[in-house]
């Protein structure tokens, strides 16, 4: 592609951050609630007031040039929202990188005395002269599941005592250093399978105690830098990134398997351990760890993040007794089970299910696998703006919101799994409705998802920690299931089991959450002790808002 000789990239970054802070600006300006909310404008004159050097800051602040002078233009909730997402593409990356790469490892020619199903190969549609690769590794189908679950013996450790150390110490590094390890770890997966299965699976672990940190650790920031009424949206941007990650490495992976750069399979984990380390230094330079410590926040933007939020004093100490004793709580935790026996039914296995039984080639299958992590993506960003525009104009509770949310992201993959099982050996229509399933899942992100914050934004870390950790249980059970259940008859009958299984937990514990699931700001949420900051009115709507 021929650029043209008069093109230039410093006035074009200049004109895409001089657009985002217009309609920033023009966001807070038009922004109102009702007659008793008052305008975001109003808090912007009330901040100028507060500091008369304020415009002469701003008129300095827009002067600057250089990466510094541009991201100051941008507000800063943004910038921790971009590299959160980025941050997530990361980790999961890193997590899903092996389910491709594990295809191109296996010596398919090996016999592990089962019975392999024959039923769908006539619809195979890749060229009969195509030579396929054969991996080096004879692995069973129950040892392949040992090692992508393995990772999720470590992640379950880490997830409580990350949320609080998020919660005392800060989010930021804790989030960082957790990307960092887990990446540097990547590097060595080559060298670790080539020492045997039980390096590759210690190696696995550890990476998942890097790992479980992340969640609880950007759910503690997210309580300190999210105003209320773009909590969905934003949350979603960044914790859509595990969805973009997954479009992102499934296809790489699977091209980087079926070629000869750096030995072929090795080199998906040589790109995205690297990729990984490289992020974390944007991170560390870029993002701080409260509104109240960024050294150029604007004065406007710090008040829009503190109205309605409890002013810390100190830290104050987890209720244990009421947490322990909440419904919602436990409602949330079975929850959040149910979605991660779907999604790691997904995540894992399905490139395995695209190969096996489908017959799709090594680069097909991660170009499929992918698709429906990003209508996942897609849709999610969609209803989190729904969500956050119906909670700002308070036609629904907050609570009904995330239980319609969350309905149509369980129910929905449970009805698109029935086709999958009634489609069969139809590879077009079983990748139509694994897609709308994953689809269809996106709507969790503005269901339980964000329910940690909702219910106590002063302990979301050690919420999203307990919740996680519960719920990556079914991160080493879905695997485990699915290689029992195929490991001597890898059949269409036997998958058919695996998506029961998985319909029946979505129905359950989707109706669980409907029935004695909460948004609502508990008593235990938040600090008594502590001042409120903003007035009254906003108090009142505070009040409107959790009924």
């Amino acid at each position: 592609m021929e650029i043209h000789p008069d093109f230039d990239a410093g006035e074009v970054a200049r004109s895409v951050a001089l657009a985002v802070t217009n309609l920033h600006n023009r966001t807070l300006s038009s922004d109102s609630g009702t007659d008793d909310t008052p305008l975001i404008r109003n808090r912007t004159e009330m901040s100028i007031n507060a500091d008369p050097d304020m415009g002469d800051k701003t008129k300095l602040m827009h002067s600057k040039k250089g990466l510094k002078g541009y991201l100051e233009r941008i507000p800063a909730r943004y910038v921790l929202t971009v590299l959160g997402f980025l941050g997530f593409c990361n980790v999961y990356a890193l997590r899903v990188n092996l389910s491709v790469a594990m295809v191109a490892m296996i010596n398919n020619t090996a016999t592990y005395n089962k019975n392999i199903s024959h039923e769908c190969h006539e619809l195979k549609y890749t060229n009969s002269t195509e030579v396929v690769k054969d991996g080096q590794f004879n692995w069973s189908p129950d040892t392949q599941s040992n090692i992508l679950g393995s990772f999720f013996y470590g992640y379950f450790i880490t997830q409580i005592p990350g949320g609080r150390i998020a919660e005392v110490f800060g989010g930021k590094w804790l989030f960082g250093l957790g990307v960092l390890c887990t990446s540097i770890l990547t590097l060595l997966t080559p060298v670790a399978a080539e020492w045997g299965v039980w390096a590759l699976i210690i190696l696995r672990i550890c990476e998942g105690l890097g790992e479980g940190v992340t969640f609880p650790a950007m759910h503690a920031m997210l309580g300190s830098w999210l105003p209320k009424y773009e909590r969905s949206m934003l949350s979603t941007i960044i914790y859509s990134g595990a969805q973009i990650g997954t479009v992102i490495s499934m296809p790489i992976s699977g091209l980087l398997c079926d070629s000869d750069f750096l030995g072929g399979w090795p080199s998906v984990f040589y790109v995205f351990g690297a990729l990984g380390c490289l992020w974390f230094v944007f991170w560390a330079y870029i993002v701080y760890e409260t509104p109240e410590k960024h050294p150029r926040i604007s004065q406007a933007e710090l008040l829009l993040i503190q109205t309605g939020k409890a002013e810390k004093v100190q830290v104050p100490p987890i209720p244990w007794r009421a947490i322990l004793t909440s419904v919602p709580v436990y409602t949330l935790m079975i929850t959040h089970f149910g979605q991660n026996w779907g999604f790691y039914t997904f995540l894992t296995e399905l490139p395995t299910y695209l190969s096996s039984i489908l017959n799709f080639n090594i680069k097909s299958d991660g170009f499929l696998s992918a698709l429906p992590y990003l209508l996942q993506a897609i849709v999610s960003w969609i209803i989190s703006y729904i969500a956050d525009g119906l909670r700002q104009r308070k036609r629904f509770s907050i609570s009904t919101i995330r239980k319609v949310s969350n309905s149509i992201g369980f129910f929905g993959p449970a009805i698109c799994l029935v086709g999958v099982i009634l489609v069969g050996c139809d590879y077009i229509w079983s990748v139509v409705f694994l897609t709308l399933a994953m689809g269809f899942n996106g709507c969790t992100y503005s269901g339980y998802m964000v329910t940690h914050v909702d219910m106590s934004p002063e302990f979301a870390g050690t919420l999203m920690g307990m919740t996680n950790a519960f719920a990556t249980l079914a991160g080493f059970l879905a695997p485990k299931a699915v290689g029992k259940l195929t490991e001597n008859n890898e059949t269409l009958a036997q998958w058919r089991i695996v998506f029961i299984i998985a319909i029946a937990v979505y129905v359950v514990t989707g109706f669980l959450f409907i029935f004695f699931g909460s948004a609502k700001l508990q008593p235990w949420g938040t600090n008594k002790s502590e001042s409120v900051i903003g007035d009254k009115t906003s108090e009142k709507n505070s009040d409107l808002d959790e009924k």
